[in-house]
Protein backbone atom coordinates (compact mmCIF):
# COMPACT_ATOMS: atom_id res chain seq x y z
CA UNK A 1 0.00 0.00 0.00
CA UNK A 2 2.79 2.16 0.91
CA UNK A 3 4.69 1.34 -2.56
CA UNK A 4 1.10 2.63 -4.16
CA UNK A 5 1.15 5.79 -2.33
CA UNK A 6 4.40 6.27 -3.75
CA UNK A 7 4.11 6.05 -7.07
CA UNK A 8 0.86 7.98 -7.29
CA UNK A 9 2.80 10.86 -5.59
CA UNK A 10 5.51 10.89 -8.28
CA UNK A 11 3.53 10.04 -10.87
CA UNK A 12 1.24 13.42 -9.41
CA UNK A 13 4.71 15.22 -9.33
CA UNK A 14 5.91 14.33 -12.69
CA UNK A 15 2.23 15.06 -14.15
CA UNK A 16 2.36 18.56 -12.34
CA UNK A 17 5.43 19.19 -14.16
CA UNK A 18 4.34 18.21 -17.10
CA UNK A 19 1.61 20.06 -17.17
CA UNK A 20 3.94 23.21 -15.87
CA UNK A 21 5.87 22.25 -18.81
CA UNK A 22 3.56 22.38 -21.29
CA UNK A 23 2.13 25.83 -20.48
CA UNK A 24 5.46 27.03 -20.63
CA UNK A 25 6.88 25.56 -23.66
CA UNK A 26 3.83 25.95 -26.26
CA UNK A 27 1.21 28.45 -27.03
CA UNK A 28 -2.53 27.45 -26.86
CA UNK A 29 -4.83 27.43 -29.83
CA UNK A 30 -8.64 28.75 -29.40
CA UNK A 31 -9.45 25.31 -29.98
CA UNK A 32 -7.12 24.05 -27.27
CA UNK A 33 -8.05 26.17 -25.00
CA UNK A 34 -11.72 25.14 -25.26
CA UNK A 35 -11.23 21.40 -25.35
CA UNK A 36 -9.02 21.69 -22.50
CA UNK A 37 -11.46 23.46 -20.61
CA UNK A 38 -14.59 21.21 -21.47
CA UNK A 39 -12.34 18.20 -19.94
CA UNK A 40 -11.49 20.03 -16.99
CA UNK A 41 -13.58 22.98 -15.97
CA UNK A 42 -15.19 22.68 -12.37
CA UNK A 43 -18.38 23.49 -13.47
CA UNK A 44 -18.22 20.87 -16.13
CA UNK A 45 -17.66 17.91 -13.93
CA UNK A 46 -20.12 19.30 -11.28
CA UNK A 47 -22.66 19.31 -14.06
CA UNK A 48 -21.29 15.45 -15.19
CA UNK A 49 -22.21 14.44 -11.57
CA UNK A 50 -25.06 15.88 -11.99
CA UNK A 51 -25.71 13.49 -14.84
CA UNK A 52 -24.72 10.41 -12.77
CA UNK A 53 -27.16 11.41 -10.19
CA UNK A 54 -30.06 11.57 -12.61
CA UNK A 55 -28.79 7.42 -13.81
CA UNK A 56 -29.02 6.60 -10.14
CA UNK A 57 -32.20 7.67 -9.98
CA UNK A 58 -33.56 6.27 -12.93
CA UNK A 59 -32.52 2.73 -11.30
CA UNK A 60 -34.08 3.63 -8.14
CA UNK A 61 -37.31 4.05 -9.90
CA UNK A 62 -36.62 0.72 -11.87
CA UNK A 63 -36.92 -0.74 -8.50
CA UNK A 64 -40.14 0.21 -7.24
CA UNK A 65 -41.29 -2.14 -10.12
CA UNK A 66 -39.67 -5.02 -8.08
CA UNK A 67 -40.61 -6.83 -5.06
CA UNK A 68 -39.25 -6.02 -1.80
CA UNK A 69 -37.95 -9.31 0.10
CA UNK A 70 -36.63 -9.04 3.61
CA UNK A 71 -35.29 -11.49 6.17
CA UNK A 72 -35.11 -11.53 9.81
CA UNK A 73 -33.88 -13.70 13.19
CA UNK A 74 -34.23 -13.07 16.24
CA UNK A 75 -32.58 -15.41 19.60
CA UNK A 76 -33.66 -14.61 23.13
CA UNK A 77 -33.12 -15.89 26.62
CA UNK A 78 -35.74 -16.48 28.97
CA UNK A 79 -35.21 -16.79 32.84
CA UNK A 80 -37.59 -17.50 35.83
CA UNK A 81 -41.04 -17.99 35.51
CA UNK A 82 -42.55 -18.10 31.97
CA UNK A 83 -44.43 -18.92 29.24
CA UNK A 84 -43.03 -21.62 26.43
CA UNK A 85 -43.38 -20.06 23.53
CA UNK A 86 -44.06 -23.43 21.88
CA UNK A 87 -45.58 -25.27 24.59
CA UNK A 88 -47.35 -22.25 25.65
CA UNK A 89 -47.05 -23.93 29.57
CA UNK A 90 -45.78 -21.25 32.35
CA UNK A 91 -42.70 -22.88 33.97
CA UNK A 92 -39.76 -21.72 36.14
CA UNK A 93 -36.97 -22.04 33.87
CA UNK A 94 -34.33 -20.73 31.52
CA UNK A 95 -35.70 -21.08 28.12
CA UNK A 96 -34.23 -20.02 24.56
CA UNK A 97 -36.22 -19.27 21.70
CA UNK A 98 -34.82 -18.86 18.33
CA UNK A 99 -37.29 -17.56 15.44
CA UNK A 100 -36.77 -17.29 11.52
CA UNK A 101 -38.63 -15.72 8.63
CA UNK A 102 -39.02 -14.11 5.45
CA UNK A 103 -41.31 -11.50 4.28
CA UNK A 104 -42.09 -10.34 0.75
CA UNK A 105 -44.12 -7.51 -0.58
CA UNK A 106 -45.12 -5.99 -4.52
CA UNK A 107 -46.95 -3.58 -5.49
CA UNK A 108 -49.72 -4.55 -7.74
CA UNK A 109 -51.40 -1.14 -8.37
CA UNK A 110 -50.55 1.79 -7.00
CA UNK A 111 -51.74 4.80 -9.23
CA UNK A 112 -49.43 4.65 -11.75
CA UNK A 113 -47.03 6.41 -9.79
CA UNK A 114 -44.14 3.79 -10.17
CA UNK A 115 -44.77 4.20 -14.03
CA UNK A 116 -44.93 8.02 -14.06
CA UNK A 117 -41.99 7.93 -11.89
CA UNK A 118 -40.05 5.94 -14.21
CA UNK A 119 -41.22 8.24 -16.54
CA UNK A 120 -39.71 11.15 -14.72
CA UNK A 121 -36.50 9.51 -13.94
CA UNK A 122 -35.89 8.96 -18.27
CA UNK A 123 -36.61 12.77 -18.56
CA UNK A 124 -34.69 13.93 -15.64
CA UNK A 125 -31.33 12.36 -17.49
CA UNK A 126 -32.48 14.01 -20.44
CA UNK A 127 -32.74 17.30 -18.27
CA UNK A 128 -29.66 16.73 -17.16
CA UNK A 129 -27.44 16.24 -20.16
CA UNK A 130 -28.63 19.55 -21.36
CA UNK A 131 -27.74 21.10 -18.75
CA UNK A 132 -24.33 19.13 -19.05
CA UNK A 133 -24.72 20.66 -22.82
CA UNK A 134 -25.63 24.22 -21.59
CA UNK A 135 -22.73 24.53 -19.53
CA UNK A 136 -20.09 23.08 -22.25
CA UNK A 137 -21.14 26.19 -24.67
CA UNK A 138 -21.30 28.62 -21.95
CA UNK A 139 -17.98 27.75 -20.64
CA UNK A 140 -16.86 27.89 -24.77
CA UNK A 141 -17.91 31.20 -24.60
CA UNK A 142 -16.28 32.23 -21.67
CA UNK A 143 -12.78 30.70 -23.04
CA UNK A 144 -13.24 32.38 -26.11
CA UNK A 145 -13.79 36.01 -24.74
CA UNK A 146 -11.07 35.30 -22.42
CA UNK A 147 -8.91 34.44 -25.30
CA UNK A 148 -9.78 37.18 -27.25
CA UNK A 149 -9.34 39.47 -23.89
CA UNK A 150 -5.45 37.94 -23.78
CA UNK A 151 -4.84 39.55 -28.00
CA UNK A 152 -6.22 42.25 -27.10
CA UNK A 153 -3.99 43.33 -24.17
CA UNK A 154 -1.12 41.78 -25.90
CA UNK A 155 -1.78 43.85 -28.90
CA UNK A 156 -2.16 46.96 -26.64
CA UNK A 157 1.09 46.38 -24.94
CA UNK A 158 3.25 46.10 -28.04
CA UNK A 159 1.53 49.73 -29.10
CA UNK A 160 2.87 50.91 -26.28
CA UNK A 161 6.06 49.05 -26.03
CA UNK A 162 6.49 50.64 -29.71
CA UNK A 163 5.16 54.10 -28.40
CA UNK A 164 7.53 54.81 -25.46
CA UNK A 165 10.60 53.37 -28.24
CA UNK A 166 9.42 56.07 -30.45
CA UNK A 167 8.97 58.79 -27.69
CA UNK A 168 12.79 57.35 -26.16
CA UNK A 169 14.13 58.03 -29.78
CA UNK A 170 12.69 61.73 -29.65
CA UNK A 171 13.79 62.40 -26.23
CA UNK A 172 17.17 61.47 -27.12
CA UNK A 173 17.13 63.64 -30.85
CA UNK A 174 15.78 66.48 -28.46
CA UNK A 175 18.26 66.62 -26.35
CA UNK A 176 21.16 67.02 -28.79
CA UNK A 177 18.99 69.64 -30.68
CA UNK A 178 18.42 71.80 -27.31
CA UNK A 179 22.59 70.91 -26.60
CA UNK A 180 22.37 72.77 -30.13
CA UNK A 181 20.12 75.63 -29.02
CA UNK A 182 17.54 74.55 -31.71
CA UNK A 183 14.44 74.22 -29.52
CA UNK A 184 13.88 75.43 -26.09
CA UNK A 185 15.18 73.34 -22.84
CA UNK A 186 11.02 73.36 -21.94
CA UNK A 187 10.31 70.66 -25.31
CA UNK A 188 12.50 68.77 -23.27
CA UNK A 189 10.60 68.63 -20.13
CA UNK A 190 7.21 67.72 -22.51
CA UNK A 191 8.95 65.07 -24.10
CA UNK A 192 10.92 62.95 -20.71
CA UNK A 193 6.63 63.66 -19.00
CA UNK A 194 5.44 62.09 -22.06
CA UNK A 195 8.07 58.93 -21.73
CA UNK A 196 6.89 58.84 -18.51
CA UNK A 197 3.54 58.52 -19.18
CA UNK A 198 4.54 56.04 -21.61
CA UNK A 199 6.27 53.79 -18.93
CA UNK A 200 3.37 53.96 -16.52
CA UNK A 201 0.43 53.20 -19.91
CA UNK A 202 3.28 49.85 -20.51
CA UNK A 203 3.00 48.93 -16.34
CA UNK A 204 -0.97 49.39 -16.79
CA UNK A 205 -1.14 46.89 -19.80
CA UNK A 206 1.64 44.18 -18.40
CA UNK A 207 -1.05 44.14 -15.78
CA UNK A 208 -4.22 43.97 -17.56
CA UNK A 209 -2.44 40.82 -19.50
CA UNK A 210 -1.00 39.47 -16.52
CA UNK A 211 -4.72 39.35 -15.06
CA UNK A 212 -6.36 38.51 -18.46
CA UNK A 213 -4.13 35.20 -18.36
CA UNK A 214 -5.03 34.66 -15.00
CA UNK A 215 -8.78 34.80 -16.25
CA UNK A 216 -8.00 32.19 -18.72
CA UNK A 217 -6.08 29.64 -16.82
CA UNK A 218 -8.89 29.87 -14.03
CA UNK A 219 -11.37 28.84 -16.34
CA UNK A 220 -8.73 25.95 -17.86
CA UNK A 221 -7.94 25.10 -14.63
CA UNK A 222 -4.21 25.89 -15.04
CA UNK A 223 -2.04 26.53 -11.89
CA UNK A 224 0.80 28.22 -13.91
CA UNK A 225 -0.42 30.98 -15.39
CA UNK A 226 2.53 33.70 -15.74
CA UNK A 227 4.25 32.01 -18.34
CA UNK A 228 1.01 30.76 -20.05
CA UNK A 229 0.78 32.27 -23.81
CA UNK A 230 -1.56 31.84 -26.39
CA UNK A 231 -1.34 31.88 -30.40
CA UNK A 232 -1.47 35.15 -32.06
CA UNK A 233 -4.37 34.93 -33.67
CA UNK A 234 -5.22 38.53 -35.08
CA UNK A 235 -7.30 37.76 -38.26
CA UNK A 236 -10.35 39.76 -37.67
CA UNK A 237 -13.15 38.59 -40.52
CA UNK A 238 -16.44 36.17 -40.83
CA UNK A 239 -14.94 32.90 -41.97
CA UNK A 240 -18.58 31.09 -42.15
CA UNK A 241 -19.97 34.64 -43.52
CA UNK A 242 -22.59 34.62 -40.57
CA UNK A 243 -23.59 37.97 -41.59
CA UNK A 244 -25.10 37.34 -44.74
CA UNK A 245 -27.95 35.53 -42.83
CA UNK A 246 -30.68 37.27 -41.66
CA UNK A 247 -31.65 37.47 -37.88
CA UNK A 248 -34.83 35.43 -39.42
CA UNK A 249 -32.84 32.75 -40.54
CA UNK A 250 -30.59 32.68 -37.44
CA UNK A 251 -33.80 32.88 -34.82
CA UNK A 252 -35.71 29.85 -36.78
CA UNK A 253 -32.08 27.64 -36.86
CA UNK A 254 -31.86 28.57 -33.27
CA UNK A 255 -35.31 27.34 -32.11
CA UNK A 256 -34.32 23.83 -33.37
CA UNK A 257 -30.87 23.82 -31.67
CA UNK A 258 -30.36 25.56 -28.99
CA UNK A 259 -29.55 24.07 -25.91
CA UNK A 260 -31.78 26.46 -23.47
CA UNK A 261 -35.24 25.78 -25.06
CA UNK A 262 -34.87 21.90 -25.11
CA UNK A 263 -33.87 22.36 -21.43
CA UNK A 264 -37.00 24.20 -20.88
CA UNK A 265 -39.03 22.00 -22.55
CA UNK A 266 -37.86 19.06 -20.95
CA UNK A 267 -38.42 20.48 -17.71
CA UNK A 268 -42.17 21.17 -18.56
CA UNK A 269 -42.53 17.45 -19.45
CA UNK A 270 -40.93 16.84 -16.16
CA UNK A 271 -43.40 18.67 -14.45
CA UNK A 272 -46.32 16.96 -16.22
CA UNK A 273 -45.38 13.71 -15.03
CA UNK A 274 -44.68 15.46 -11.44
CA UNK A 275 -48.57 16.04 -11.56
CA UNK A 276 -49.38 12.51 -12.90
CA UNK A 277 -47.55 11.09 -10.26
CA UNK A 278 -49.55 13.34 -7.22
CA UNK A 279 -52.71 12.86 -8.51
CA UNK A 280 -51.66 8.75 -8.37
CA UNK A 281 -52.54 9.41 -4.34
CA UNK A 282 -56.32 10.16 -5.53
CA UNK A 283 -56.30 5.93 -6.44
CA UNK A 284 -56.48 3.37 -4.56
CA UNK A 285 -53.68 0.47 -3.58
CA UNK A 286 -53.05 -3.17 -3.72
CA UNK A 287 -50.30 -4.81 -2.56
CA UNK A 288 -49.44 -8.47 -2.51
CA UNK A 289 -47.23 -9.64 0.27
CA UNK A 290 -45.94 -13.30 1.51
CA UNK A 291 -44.55 -14.17 5.13
CA UNK A 292 -42.85 -17.39 6.34
CA UNK A 293 -41.81 -18.07 9.94
CA UNK A 294 -40.56 -20.58 12.13
CA UNK A 295 -38.96 -21.30 15.38
CA UNK A 296 -37.88 -23.29 18.17
CA UNK A 297 -36.90 -23.49 21.84
CA UNK A 298 -34.70 -25.28 23.83
CA UNK A 299 -34.94 -25.45 27.60
CA UNK A 300 -33.34 -27.60 30.51
CA UNK A 301 -37.06 -28.74 31.98
CA UNK A 302 -36.51 -30.55 35.11
CA UNK A 303 -38.42 -34.09 34.96
CA UNK A 304 -38.17 -35.44 38.60
CA UNK A 305 -35.52 -36.61 41.22
CA UNK A 306 -33.29 -39.85 41.13
CA UNK A 307 -32.72 -42.19 44.32
CA UNK A 308 -29.87 -40.18 45.07
CA UNK A 309 -32.35 -36.61 44.43
CA UNK A 310 -30.46 -35.79 41.55
CA UNK A 311 -32.32 -33.84 39.29
CA UNK A 312 -33.85 -35.57 36.26
CA UNK A 313 -33.92 -33.09 32.70
CA UNK A 314 -36.10 -34.17 29.83
CA UNK A 315 -34.38 -34.19 26.72
CA UNK A 316 -35.35 -31.31 24.26
CA UNK A 317 -36.79 -31.28 21.26
CA UNK A 318 -34.70 -31.20 18.24
CA UNK A 319 -34.19 -27.71 17.36
CA UNK A 320 -34.09 -28.74 13.58
CA UNK A 321 -37.33 -30.61 14.06
CA UNK A 322 -39.07 -27.88 15.72
CA UNK A 323 -37.66 -25.30 12.88
CA UNK A 324 -39.64 -28.15 10.65
CA UNK A 325 -42.61 -28.66 12.85
CA UNK A 326 -43.05 -24.67 13.60
CA UNK A 327 -43.38 -23.41 9.84
CA UNK A 328 -45.72 -20.73 9.00
CA UNK A 329 -46.73 -19.24 5.79
CA UNK A 330 -49.17 -16.06 5.49
CA UNK A 331 -49.97 -14.59 2.18
CA UNK A 332 -52.38 -12.15 0.92
CA UNK A 333 -53.57 -8.82 -0.38
CA UNK A 334 -53.68 -5.62 0.95
CA UNK A 335 -55.93 -2.61 -0.60
CA UNK A 336 -55.82 1.16 0.65
CA UNK A 337 -58.70 3.15 -0.19
CA UNK A 338 -57.84 6.69 0.49
CA UNK A 339 -60.63 8.30 2.01
CA UNK A 340 -59.70 11.27 4.25
CA UNK A 341 -55.88 12.82 4.23
CA UNK A 342 -55.96 16.13 5.76
CA UNK A 343 -55.89 17.81 1.84
CA UNK A 344 -52.62 16.34 1.39
CA UNK A 345 -53.26 14.99 -1.85
CA UNK A 346 -55.00 17.52 -2.91
CA UNK A 347 -52.41 19.99 -2.22
CA UNK A 348 -49.05 18.05 -3.63
CA UNK A 349 -51.89 17.99 -6.54
CA UNK A 350 -52.32 21.85 -6.72
CA UNK A 351 -48.50 22.33 -5.65
CA UNK A 352 -48.00 20.44 -8.70
CA UNK A 353 -50.03 22.73 -10.79
CA UNK A 354 -48.51 25.59 -9.69
CA UNK A 355 -44.98 24.39 -10.86
CA UNK A 356 -46.40 22.92 -14.26
CA UNK A 357 -47.55 26.39 -14.92
CA UNK A 358 -44.20 28.37 -14.28
CA UNK A 359 -42.25 25.62 -16.02
CA UNK A 360 -44.94 26.74 -19.15
CA UNK A 361 -44.12 30.64 -18.75
CA UNK A 362 -40.61 29.61 -18.37
CA UNK A 363 -40.44 27.82 -21.94
CA UNK A 364 -41.88 30.80 -23.25
CA UNK A 365 -39.62 33.41 -21.61
CA UNK A 366 -37.18 31.31 -23.05
CA UNK A 367 -38.17 31.59 -26.55
CA UNK A 368 -38.71 35.50 -26.29
CA UNK A 369 -35.04 35.73 -24.85
CA UNK A 370 -33.44 33.47 -27.36
CA UNK A 371 -35.44 35.60 -29.91
CA UNK A 372 -33.92 38.92 -28.33
CA UNK A 373 -30.95 37.70 -28.08
CA UNK A 374 -30.04 36.27 -31.36
CA UNK A 375 -31.49 39.95 -32.74
CA UNK A 376 -29.62 42.19 -30.56
CA UNK A 377 -26.45 39.74 -31.57
CA UNK A 378 -27.02 40.36 -35.15
CA UNK A 379 -26.72 43.92 -34.34
CA UNK A 380 -24.38 43.70 -32.43
CA UNK A 381 -22.08 41.87 -34.88
CA UNK A 382 -23.24 44.96 -37.58
CA UNK A 383 -22.33 47.25 -34.85
CA UNK A 384 -18.79 46.16 -34.26
CA UNK A 385 -17.66 45.56 -37.89
CA UNK A 386 -19.03 49.19 -38.59
CA UNK A 387 -17.19 50.23 -35.52
CA UNK A 388 -14.33 48.56 -36.81
CA UNK A 389 -13.92 49.90 -40.18
CA UNK A 390 -14.43 53.56 -38.92
CA UNK A 391 -12.00 52.97 -36.36
CA UNK A 392 -9.50 51.83 -39.37
CA UNK A 393 -10.03 54.80 -41.63
CA UNK A 394 -9.72 56.81 -38.12
CA UNK A 395 -6.81 55.38 -37.78
CA UNK A 396 -5.07 55.62 -41.50
CA UNK A 397 -6.14 59.58 -40.93
CA UNK A 398 -4.56 59.60 -37.67
CA UNK A 399 -1.35 58.33 -39.12
CA UNK A 400 -1.10 60.73 -41.99
CA UNK A 401 -1.92 63.24 -39.45
CA UNK A 402 0.88 62.27 -37.10
CA UNK A 403 3.22 61.98 -40.11
CA UNK A 404 2.56 65.39 -41.05
CA UNK A 405 2.82 66.90 -37.63
CA UNK A 406 6.00 64.60 -37.43
CA UNK A 407 7.71 66.63 -40.41
CA UNK A 408 6.75 70.53 -39.54
CA UNK A 409 8.07 69.55 -35.96
CA UNK A 410 11.30 68.35 -37.32
CA UNK A 411 11.99 71.58 -38.82
CA UNK A 412 10.48 73.61 -36.13
CA UNK A 413 7.26 74.76 -37.45
CA UNK A 414 5.29 72.99 -34.54
CA UNK A 415 5.87 72.82 -30.98
CA UNK A 416 6.16 70.20 -28.18
CA UNK A 417 2.60 70.44 -27.13
CA UNK A 418 0.71 70.32 -30.48
CA UNK A 419 3.01 67.31 -31.64
CA UNK A 420 2.21 65.38 -28.47
CA UNK A 421 -1.65 66.06 -29.25
CA UNK A 422 -1.21 64.70 -32.53
CA UNK A 423 0.86 61.81 -31.32
CA UNK A 424 -1.81 60.98 -28.29
CA UNK A 425 -4.27 60.95 -31.19
CA UNK A 426 -2.79 58.40 -33.25
CA UNK A 427 -2.25 56.64 -29.56
CA UNK A 428 -6.03 56.40 -29.35
CA UNK A 429 -6.77 55.42 -32.27
CA UNK A 430 -4.49 52.52 -32.30
CA UNK A 431 -6.05 51.26 -29.51
CA UNK A 432 -9.38 51.69 -30.67
CA UNK A 433 -8.48 49.54 -34.01
CA UNK A 434 -7.63 46.80 -31.21
CA UNK A 435 -10.46 47.20 -29.23
CA UNK A 436 -13.06 47.12 -31.63
CA UNK A 437 -11.60 44.21 -33.65
CA UNK A 438 -11.63 42.24 -30.54
CA UNK A 439 -15.07 43.05 -29.77
CA UNK A 440 -15.77 42.47 -33.72
CA UNK A 441 -14.20 39.13 -34.03
CA UNK A 442 -15.77 38.05 -30.28
CA UNK A 443 -19.42 39.44 -31.13
CA UNK A 444 -18.98 36.86 -34.48
CA UNK A 445 -18.35 33.89 -32.27
CA UNK A 446 -21.84 34.58 -30.55
CA UNK A 447 -23.55 34.74 -33.68
CA UNK A 448 -22.30 31.50 -35.00
CA UNK A 449 -22.99 29.97 -32.06
CA UNK A 450 -26.46 31.07 -31.99
CA UNK A 451 -26.54 29.67 -35.96
CA UNK A 452 -25.26 26.45 -34.58
CA UNK A 453 -21.38 26.79 -35.40
CA UNK A 454 -19.64 25.38 -31.93
CA UNK A 455 -15.79 26.70 -31.29
CA UNK A 456 -14.86 23.14 -31.19
CA UNK A 457 -17.36 20.61 -31.32
CA UNK A 458 -18.80 19.09 -28.38
CA UNK A 459 -18.80 15.30 -27.91
CA UNK A 460 -21.28 13.97 -24.96
CA UNK A 461 -20.76 11.23 -23.08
Amino acid sequence: MKINRYNSLVFAMLFGFGLSTQAQSKQWTLEECVRYALENNIKVKLSELDVRSADIDKKGALGSYLPTVNGNASHSWNIGLNVNPVTNIATTQTTQYSSLGVNAGVDIYKGLQNQNAYRRAKLSIIASHYQLLKMQEDISLNVANAFLEILFNKENLKVKKEQLAIDQKRLARSEEMVSAGTIPRGDLYDLKATAATDQQAIIVAENSLLISKLSLAQLLQLKEFTDFDVVDDTNAKDENNILAQTPTDIYNKAKDIRTELKLAQTNLEIAEKNVSIAKGAYQPTLRGFYAFSTSASYSDRLVGTDGAGNPIYAAPHSVLDQFSDNKGHNFGLQLNVPIFNGFSARNNVERNKVSLEKSKIDLEQKSLDLQRNVYTAFTDAKGALNAHESSTVTLEARQQAYNYAKEKYDVGLMNSFDFTQAQTLLTNAQSDVIRTKYDYMFKIKILEFYFGIPIVPIITK
